[in-house]
Order: C-alpha cells, then structure tokens, then sequence
C-alpha cells in the first residue's frame, strides 16, 4: 500500500500522476515513484519520503510520455528508502509494477524466480510479481515484432503470474514492448478505473482521477483491466471477457480540497453537520418503507432476528459499540460488537437467523471484507454501512445503507464516523418499528430527536475557540485517561484514539466505572483526565469517579451539559447543548476531535497525515 495512480491518453503523463498522487497523499506514505515509457523503454524517478522529493528529482530529471504509473508506498517490506519504493522492475528493466497489498507466498516465489535466474534489486514481496510475469513473457516466448501484437503477449502473461500469487494485490503493469498499454489487476485491494475521452485512468481511490472524468468502474476480486487511450476492456483471472457496470461519481472536486482551512481534518471536523444530515435526510418516512428502499432489506428480516453483531475496525468499531447501546435499548434484540480482526478468527456463533452489520468508512478494510464473507459462508445475511458506493464491503454485502459524507482526506477519521453513526441511528429506528418495539408516536419522537442533531452539532463547533484555549494549556502533557459511561464509554474510546493517532501523545479510554479496577494506579498530577459528562442518567456515578481522579492530582476536563449541574471539581469545562442521553455520542464527540486536532497542530505534527497510518487499511 498505499497509492496507485496509471494513465494512459494523449496528453503529457507525469503531470497528471503527480496530482492523482497528491489526491492520495491522504492514505499516508514514506515513498513514491513514478515510471513512464519513454523513447520505447521504460524510464523511472524514484524517492523516499514526501511527494515533494520526487518532484525535486523530476525538476533534475524531467521525465515525458503519455502512458506512465505511479504510487506512493507505505512500507509493509523492507525500509522506507529509494530501492524499496514502487514502481518495482524486472531484471532487464522492461517492464515495471506497482502493487498495493502483500503477497503472502512472495518468499517461496522468490526462491523459486532465484533459482530460475532472476536477480533482485529491493526488499519487497512487490518485485517478486514483475519478476514473475517476467518469467511467464520468457514462457510465452517473449516480444513479437510490432507493438499490436505484444498487447495479448502482456495480458497472458500477467494473468497466468496472477493465479501463482496468493494474498492481497491491486496492481497494475507496464511493458516497454506494448507501450500504450497497462494491465490491471485485483484482489482484497481497492482498484478503481477512470473512463474517460481518448484517456482511461487506474487508481486506488476516486479522488485520483475525480478532475478528469467522474466515470468509474470499481474491480472487483479476481478480475482484470486493460487500459488504452482509445478504452478498456474487463477480464476474469481466467481469461473470460466481462461486462462491468460504469459508476457516475457525484462528489466533485471542491469536496476533496481544504476550502479554506488549515487542515482537512479540520474541515471535515466543520462538515459534520452536513454528513449527518445527508445521511440521514429521506430516510424516516414512511417507517416501514425506508430500509426496502435504501438498504434493499425487506422489514421482514430484522423481525426474525435471533442476533446481530457489529463488525468494524478502529473509529467504526467505536461506532459499533455505540449502536450495540441503542439496538438493545431501541430494538431489544441481542447484540454483539467485536473488532474484525477477531471476529474472523474466532469460532462466532453465526447463524442464518443472525444478522451481521459490517461498518466501513472505505468499504475495503481487509479484516471487515474477511468477516463478511465468513459471515456469509455461515448462511447469516450482512448489511453493510458505509462511505464509497461500489466498494468491497458493500459489494459482498447483502444489504447496503451508505453514509453520504463525501470524501475523508484526513487519515483519522471524523466526520465518517458521524456519518456512521447517523446511519446507524436511521436502522436503529426501523428496526425498532419492524420488531414492534416502538410505538410510532414514539418513533416521531425519536426523529423529532435525530432532526435536531444537526443543529446540536454547529453549537459544539461554536464552542472551537474554547477548545483552542484548553488545549493550549493541555499540548504539553504526556498522558490523557478519557471516561466515560454507557453510550459515552465508546465516545471516551474514541476520543482517546484520535489524540494518540494524530499527536502521538499517550491516551486511554475507559469506562468510567472500570477506573478503580487498575488505572487509577497510574493518576498522579502528569495525569490528565477527559470525562465525558453530560447529562445522563449516571451522571452522579461519573462525578464520583472524577472525584476519585482529582483527589489523586489530576487536572480535569470536563464535557457537560449547559444549563445542568457544573461537575464538581473541572479545572476546565466544555458545555454543550442539551441532547438526549441516547443520542449524546453525536454531539459529544465534536469537541473531542477538536482538543486532538489542536493538541497535535500545537506539537507541529502532520495533522493530516500521522506517522504510520493509513486511510484505507487494505491488509491485515
């Protein structure tokens, strides 16, 4: 992983893969490189470290061409360094690849190319597949006279190195001897292909191309594409010619650009309120009509449900939590949320009378796409929730309720996990309906309730400045413990992961209740305590647990209610408007992420893009 981006048109190529890269830098990187065929060879820039460094060796060494790939790699073997970045080439220097992934076998088929004569240049399992389709063009008997017709030698060779390859690949190649063409393939890594007029584009995410076509054809596992400036053809791994369906992409190219602000963290902090109110707009009436509608679920379903269980990773695992909350309250059905990772390897008691609801911001985190598809094996239906239409999730799914939030460019996650919980709160309430367990004056309620939210949300924002303040004084401090009960117990998770992920400052979240059964062994005065206290029906029980902080030193920032009981004790008090306990989460959260966000710009770290992490999580 991370960044893909191929061209092949009319125009003058490393332009455009430098902006499609850019586009990307939102998945987090340590290296990039780009290949062109130049002068009927294969040309390559390669460099460790940002964008920028690339550039500066393309200004040394302008490259040209029309047909070029390139990708900007976040290390998964070997160092961040020139040699180990992408585009990765055979031993003649004919032919390159760049890959998202791991290849799980690259070992044995390393050997195996060693013995046959190859020789190695990088650390990486990625150079193992330009090397093997290297192997399968000798096979075939190598370059014909005349570029028409090494186009199928390419093709052939690339599908028959593809079926020797096990684990997670997006990939796409490049032949000096069939210059105009590049070959991509997938499976359980994002690949997406731009159609455009007289030019087609690869990449591993939609914002690449978005400026130049809005048409887009999302692989899925196990095919391929053939891309050239005059069009593109689909394949299956065996050679089957297929029909792909083309996808109009709605966001446009202002929604991936900072607008004005500092950070696209930030701006997506600012855009919640408009996330949670188009996911949710259209979705309350008629009652029994919407899940039909928008999900393809008949109501009929959630009313013989034994069991549900939440699947996510990360921020959307927080999410999970929270709807586990509200599906028992609301619905009274059982309920279990667990990570993906270990829903996948452990022996769930998944069943055909279950329900399994997959979140995703991306719609390809590897360890989710696993766990929907056991999930399926078992005979349980899944309805997936999430961001990118056409995606992998969704698309083994048997049900689909997305999030409308537009594209998230900041590496953490915000106003995708709004956008997340706005939809979950939108099942929650259907399914309360279908099960009998919400009356519909109830139910008004409850969206009279959810309408109001975005509101609620634009008066947390109001309150940036004193966060600002707060933060201020807290930048410096080393250790954060966020608290919190029932619905807010996820929300303290939550708020604990953003500052650890974007200012590398050391943060827990705990229920509150749970503070005496350990970590009230580590509160001293370099302690600092974040409760989330608002009003709640365990309200009390949160002031004492904070009390029991503060008599051990502690300073304390406090997330409460305006209008009700200060909690006693704040050093520092963040009061935000009065919302139901149950919906809480929603509004709660915002200045959570805001107390990140400035804590990590004040340390001068890469807000947008933390060390480490990637948006899309496409291997285990």
């Amino acid at each position: 992983m991370c960044g893909i981006v191929g061209y092949a048109g009319r125009r003058p190529a490393v332009p455009l893969i430098l902006d499609g890269l850019r586009r990307l830098e939102y998945r987090g990187y340590d290296s990039a490189g780009i290949a062109v065929v130049e002068g009927g060879a294969i040309v390559r820039r390669r460099a460790a470290g940002k964008l920028a460094n690339l550039e500066g060796v393309l200004n040394d060494s302008p490259l040209g061409g029309v047909v070029a790939l390139g990708h900007t790699r976040w290390a998964t073997h070997g160092k961040p360094s020139e040699e180990n970045a992408h585009p990765h080439t055979d031993c003649r220097g004919e032919l390159v690849v760049v890959h998202n992934g791991i290849i799980e076998n690259y070992v044995e088929l390393r050997e195996r190319l060693t013995r046959r004569g190859h020789e190695f240049a990088s650390e990486t399992d990625t150079e193992v597949a330009a090397h093997l389709i290297e192997d399968r063009i000798r096979e075939l008997g190598g370059a014909r006279p005349g570029t028409d017709f090494n186009e199928p030698v390419l093709f052939e060779a690339a599908r028959l190195a593809l079926n020797d390859i096990r684990g997670a690949y997006a990939l796409a190649v490049l032949w000096s001897k069939a210059p105009g063409v590049i070959i991509a393939a997938k499976t359980a890594s994002p690949l997406i292909i731009g159609e455009g007029q007289d030019e087609n584009f690869v990449a591993s995410d939609v914002p690449a191309f978005l400026s130049h076509t809005r048409k887009a054809v999302f692989l899925d596992d196990g095919e391929m594409a053939v891309l050239k400036a005059d069009g593109c053809r689909y394949f299956s791994l065996s050679g089957k010619k297929l029909d792909k369906q083309r996808v109009v992409v709605q966001w446009d190219r202002t929604m991936a650009e900072k607008g004005g602000y500092r950070h696209f963290m930030l701006k997506e902090i600012y855009e919640q309120p408009a996330a949670c109110e188009d996911t949710m707009r259209g979705r309350f009436f008629p009652l029994r009509d919407v899940l039909a509608r928008d999900a393809g679920m008949d109501p009929g379903v959630l009313t013989k449900l034994r069991q549900i269980h939440l699947v996510a990773c990360g921020t959307a695992f927080h999410a999970a939590l929270v709807g586990k909350y509200w599906l028992e309250e609301l619905a009274g059905v059982p309920v279990h949320a667990e990570t993906a990772s270990e829903f996948r390897y452990r022996r769930a008691t998944v069943s055909a009378d279950d329900l399994v609801i997959a979140i995703s911001q991306s719609g390809e985190t590897a360890d989710t796409l696993a766990a929907v598809r056991q999930a399926r094996e078992r005979g349980a239906k899944v309805l997936s929730i999430c961001n990118t239409v056409g995606a992998a999730v969704p698309r083994a799914a048997d049900f689909n309720l997305y999030t409308h939030c537009g594209p998230e460019l900041g590496v953490a996650s915000t106003k995708a996990f709004v956008g997340q919980l706005a939809a979950l709160a939108v099942f929650c309430l259907h399914a309360a309906v279908a099960r009998g367990a919400m009356s519909e004056p109830d139910a008004r309620r409850f969206v009279d309730e959810l309408v109001r939210l975005p509101g609620d949300i634009r008066a947390a924002l109001k309150l940036d400045a004193r966060i600002e303040e707060i933060a201020r004084r807290f930048h410096k401090k080393g250790h954060f413990l966020f608290i919190g009960r029932n619905v807010n117990y996820p929300v303290a998770l939550e708020g604990a992961l953003k500052l650890k992920e974007i200012s590398y400052v050391h943060a827990e979240g705990y229920a509150a209740g749970e503070m005496k059964h350990g970590p009230i062994a580590i509160i001293d005065e370099d302690v600092s305590i974040v409760a989330i206290a608002t009003r709640s029906r365990t309200f009390e029980k949160t002031a004492a647990n904070c009390q029991e902080a503060k008599a051990r030193g502690a300073q304390l920032i406090a997330v409460t209610t305006r209008g009700e009981a200060p909690l006693p004790g704040a050093d520092f008090s963040i009061e935000l408007p009065p919302v139901s306990e149950l919906l809480s989460p929603l509004v709660n959260v915002v200045p959570l992420q805001l107390l990140a966000y400035h804590v990590a710009d004040m340390r001068g770290c890469d807000v947008d893009q933390p060390r480490n992490l990637a948006k899309s999580v496409t291997v285990e």
